[in-house]
């Protein structure tokens, strides 16, 4: 979807069905970045942003739990605390990982996390990627509990691992690359159940 800059994602209600399904045409990763922007007032654990392959549900997953962050390449997980979450605040993030180092960081409003081993192996098969669900089966296995209620904008994803200057770009809303994998900008989506598109209230001039 072209011009999509200003607009953003509301994910109103717990459910295990409502989502949006992202498109990319490539199937092999040794290397990865997302970043996104999100608010919600949830305390519970809740998955953002969840690509699978057949052989790996978790091939890269964005989780946040109550008190920490969690982040998955190839189903090897590594959890991140003390990075300072708020409640109904926006938040910037971004993840990271390479298969070269085997390690994971996540970068919250341009605070960096330590760097901790995931996978050393590449991401390979048909790519799903779901928001706001996690996914415990491919395409599917969807939990309530792990529903992401809240507003999420600005969502990219590069096949390398982003410099921390990129990162910094992006959360300072600068003149950052745009994702060559996902462009917020012209998103291929589809979305299945509540999900709603609506401006954002972080572009008001």
């Amino acid at each position: 979807m072209k011009g999509f800059y200003s607009k953003m994602f509301t994910f109103p209600e717990e459910t295990n069905t409502a989502h949006v399904r992202l498109t990319t045409s490539r199937h092999n990763f040794n290397a990865m970045t997302v970043c996104f922007r999100f608010l919600t007032d949830l305390k519970r654990q809740y998955a953002l942003f969840s690509l699978a392959v057949p052989s790996f549900p978790n091939g890269f997953l964005f989780y946040k739990n109550e008190d920490s962050f969690e982040l998955c390449a190839r189903d090897k997980c590594q959890i991140f605390e003390g990075l300072d979450f708020q409640l109904n605040k926006w938040h910037s993030v971004c993840g990271t990982w390479d298969a070269a180092s085997g390690l994971v960081q996540v970068w919250l409003n341009g605070q960096h996390s330590s760097r901790k081993p995931a996978s050393g192996h590449n991401i390979y098969g048909p790519v799903i990627i779901i928001l706001g669900q996690d996914q415990d089966s491919y395409a599917g296995g969807f939990d309530v509990t792990q529903s992401f209620v809240g507003l999420m904008s600005d969502l990219h994803m590069w096949n390398y691992k982003l410099s921390p200057c990129e990162i910094r770009k992006y959360t300072n809303d600068g003149d950052y690359t745009k994702g060559n994998m996902l462009n917020w900008n012209s998103l291929d989506f589809q979305i299945i159940g509540s999900v709603q598109i609506e401006n954002s209230p972080k572009h008001c001039q």
